[in-house]
């Protein structure tokens, strides 16, 4: 490839990532294409421009297009394509799910109000703002002649165990 083809290559690749980055699909379609004419489309390059038309092809909507070229690129000669497209197409071809009616929440479209119908959300300067002032909760005291501790004997049993246990590693060492 020469250099001038190379440059026009990398100049659409460029063009076709800025423009899907961009959300003009169409464009970025367009771009890709062109880049794809003109790299051999085994070479590293290729898969990678490639996986980028994929992507385009399902961001315009043209999802048979981007399924059918995943295909091919399961087939392309470097692996890293080819693991890439396996992964994309189990994506494409993924059941699509739909969200019950009740379950989404419905935005106003406030570009249809009128201009004398429009609604203000700036605050109000001369608004009397009050603060609420955290209270302090004091935590109430603990009688301790109400406190069980016949049962918490099981601490000096553990104190005790490990005393033991760090005093013959001690005496071992």
């Amino acid at each position: 490839m020469t250099s001038e083809k190379l440059e026009i290559v990398q100049t659409e690749y460029q063009a076709g990532r800025v423009a899907f980055e961009s959300g003009r699909y169409a464009r970025s379609v367009e771009s890709l294409e062109t880049a794809i004419g003109l790299v051999d489309r085994n070479s590293p390059l290729g898969g990678e421009v490639q996986m980028w038309l994929v992507t385009a092809y399902e961001a315009s909507g043209d999802t048979e297009r981007a399924i059918d070229l995943c295909r091919k690129l399961t087939r392309h000669p470097r692996q890293e394509t080819r693991q890439q497209a396996k992964r994309l197409l189990f994506i494409l071809e993924a059941p699509k799910l739909t969200i019950p009616p009740e379950w989404m929440v419905k935005i106003p479209d406030l570009a249809a109000l009128d201009e004398n119908q429009s609604i203000s959300f700036q605050a109000n300067p001369k608004a009397d703002i009050k603060y609420a002032k955290p209270k302090l909760v004091a935590p109430e005291p603990v009688d301790l002649s109400q406190v069980n501790t016949k049962d918490n004997q099981f601490i000096w049993v553990a104190l005790i165990a490990t005393i033991i246990i760090f005093c013959s590693l001690v005496w071992l060492s």
